[in-house]
């Protein structure tokens, strides 16, 4: 099918997201009996979901539309015209005994994946707006997955192809390579995290049923005293957990504790077998699975009741906030397997795969509802305004893989690409954008947190009852936030309101990264037009009394322009300042400078200003003022600096203007530039 093909079907009636919800609502969990249905064991706070939020905002809403109309159409029609769905048919035809006139297997083994995300994410579309062309497609899709899984529930096309002749990351039997590279069980927990978002948006069962056939296969297999492997790539743990939770199925949650707790402790710290996982301590290996285990590790956790899962991820998170995070939220550091190197090597080269900054954001907002505590929240959002909304352009159809703090317009992909051999991205990118309202509100019992800020509406459960909060604000842009309230009647609950640590002088919840200066403008809240005392404990102030429909709260978070310096031992950011505003880390581009970058100062003395500019890359705030340019020749001697003009964006906003030179972190002085030049002499 052409892309163009998918785009026209998208254009269809739009029924009501109230509508929907009401369908999600019942068609949710239908097999499980009371009995079964399946209870956290530790007392978490519960996540309103995203069905329930509806954004109208001008910088979410357009988006998440975005997305749903063009990045979603896209991905299928590069996915129908790379050959990933046809390896689905094709499959389907070996099992029924066809001849292919080409059975080599191409591609990568977890190709299959792509699909799934997109699927996941097109079935988070049909959960807010339905589309019965596109749930037309889903289903002719779904069907060709199931044909091509084998009769006992195995479903990988690198396999099912030509058996005799695999994937060469496959192996020769089933599981040979799983600790490695086939990607078997990896496929897998994408799938289930798919089907189960597909059952819930659709209440069918043709996706469910597969990936319950294909537990149920894995169940047998892997077992005490059978097969004692566990995944190369980890995310099963995640869907297994979904699965359980969508059937009652006991065995997919032992499933996934059983590829936890038979990880290691002899591997390799690329894929953290290195060490038993409630052993591990630091962030090691490649970025993108650490967050997926670490994800899973909460779900598992929360589930059973093992606190010895949330002691390990909680000194791993201290480890990798404190020396591993990136200002944009990033991980993945250079020279990294991409992933994680030294405690604070965070060169600017880096990798900050988008896939990663996805992870970071799963991690910190399963880490917050363990514990209530909006510093997850504070690095949730700096990932999400950053590194991950980079990850996609403005349009919907060019995807950055690693997510660079510094550009030179050559090299590794200097510029979002169209689509990518090994695709993981552009699909990830799909699924979580329509999420993206669900990370906004949270309750437990009856406290009621409200974490992230954009114009809409929720409706969630609070002390047994429906409430409904409305939002008004330009946030990201403007801190001043209006919310309503309406319910029935009165209830009594404790509104928790989000501060933001960039609000209280504190960019990032460690010593990696400071403000050059403090602050002294502070927030301020106001209920019903009184003042209210801003007492913070774990980032929010509560408002605990009896609500009535029209009380109102008012929450003004000052933007002031800020200059964040790095912990010294960042060796690549001594004498050098990055600023941002709000959650938004800024960056200076080559078509603002001249084409150039890497020469700018931005002495600490250098008074900037700031300005919303309505028409320019989707409408923007940039920041301005004096600088300096230094030059070099071509021996790399410095040779002087002039006066320039700096004009900065938000890093998200780079790269739709051409290849070029882009930098977030800015020399304050003439011995920093010094020193890069010293290194470009090394590198000779």
């Amino acid at each position: 099918m052409k892309t163009t093909v998918i785009e026209d079907n998208m254009k269809t009636t739009v029924i009501e997201a109230a509508v929907l919800m009401i369908l999600v609502a019942v068609f949710a969990y239908p097999t499980v009996a009371k009995s079964q249905e399946p209870k956290d064991k530790l007392a978490t706070i519960q996540p309103v979901p995203f069905t329930a939020v509806h954004l109208n905002d001008a910088f979410w809403a357009p988006r998440i539309e975005t997305n749903r109309t063009v990045t979603i159409p896209y991905a299928f029609g590069k996915c129908e015209e790379t050959g990933r769905v046809e390896n689905f048919v094709r499959a389907a035809k070996k099992l029924r005994g066809e001849t292919l006139e080409d059975d080599k297997v191409r591609g990568y083994s977890f190709d299959d994946t792509d699909i799934y995300k997109i699927l996941e994410g097109a079935s988070f579309g049909l959960s807010v707006k339905a589309d019965p062309k596109m749930e037309e497609y889903l289903d002719g899709l779904i069907e060709k997955v199931a044909a091509a899984q084998e009769p006992d529930g195995y479903l990988y096309t690198a396999r099912t192809i030509n058996p005799e002749k695999p994937h060469g990351w496959a192996g020769k039997e089933r599981w040979e390579k799983v600790r490695f590279l086939s990607h078997e069980l990896y496929n897998m927990g994408h799938f289930y995290e798919a089907a189960v978002a597909h059952y819930l948006a659709t209440g069918k069962k043709s996706m469910l049923n597969i990936a319950t056939k294909n537990a149920d296969l894995l169940c047998k297999e892997f077992r005490p005293g059978k097969n004692e492997s566990w995944p190369g790539h980890q995310i099963i743990e995640m869907g297994l957990c979904k699965l359980y939770r969508a059937t009652g199925e006991k065995r997919y949650l032992d499933l996934a504790k059983f590829f936890l707790d038979t990880r290691g402790p002899d591997g390799r710290t690329y894929d953290q077998s290195h060490k038993l996982v409630i052993d591990q301590e630091k962030g090691v290996g490649h970025a993108v699975r650490a967050t997926y285990m670490y994800s899973g590790m909460a779900d598992v956790a929360t589930l059973t009741g093992d606190t010895r899962y949330v002691a390990a991820i909680d000194k791993i998170w201290e480890n990798i906030v404190g020396t591993k995070l990136y200002i944009t939220g990033g991980l993945g550091q250079p020279g990294g397997p991409e992933g994680f190197m030294e405690d604070y090597a965070l060169g600017n080269n880096c990798y900050c795969e988008t896939c990663a900054g996805i992870g970071n954001v799963y991690w910190n907002h399963r880490l917050f509802m363990l514990h209530g505590d909006a510093k997850y929240i504070d690095v949730l959002e700096r990932a999400l305004y950053n590194n991950v909304i980079d990850g996609v352009s403005l349009d919907g159809k060019r995807f950055f893989y690693p997510n660079t703090l510094s550009s030179s317009g050559t090299g590794r992909r200097p510029e979002r690409s169209e689509w990518f051999g090994c695709a993981c991205c552009p699909g990830n990118i799909a699924r979580f954008i329509a999420s993206v309202p669900g990370y906004q509100y949270a309750t437990k019992g009856r406290d009621l947190y409200v974490n992230l800020y954009a114009a809409g509406k929720g409706e969630l459960k609070v002390a047994d009852k429906t409430v409904a909060i409305t939002q008004e604000t330009r946030y990201p842009w403007d801190g001043t936030v209006t919310m309503a309230v309406d319910l029935q009647g009165e209830c009594s609950f404790a509104m928790k309101v989000r501060i933001p640590g960039w609000a209280q002088n504190t960019p990032v919840p460690s010593d990696l990264y400071r403000y050059r200066s403090q602050n002294t403008e502070t927030a301020t809240l106001e209920l019903n037009g009184k003042p209210v005392a801003m007492t913070v404990d774990k980032g929010y102030v509560t408002l605990d009394r009896t609500w009535k429909k029209g009380d109102t709260v008012k929450l003004n978070l000052p933007m002031p322009i800020r200059r964040v310096i790095a912990n010294e031992k960042v060796e690549a950011d001594r004498g050098r300042v990055a600023v941002e505003r709000g959650p938004m880390v800024f960056c200076a581009e080559w078509p603002d400078h001249n084409g150039k970058t890497h020469g700018l100062i931005l002495p600490d003395n250098s008074k900037l200003t700031c300005e919303f500019r309505e028409k320019m890359l989707g409408g923007i705030v940039v920041i301005q003022g004096k600088a300096l340019m230094a030059s070099w020749s071509d021996e790399n001697q410095l040779l002087g600096k002039a006066e320039h003009d700096l004009f900065l964006i938000p890093y998200y906003a780079w790269a739709h203007r051409g290849k070029g030179e882009m930098d977030v972190w800015l020399a304050r002085g003439e011995a920093a530039i010094k020193t890069m030049l010293g290194g470009q002499q090394k590198k000779k």
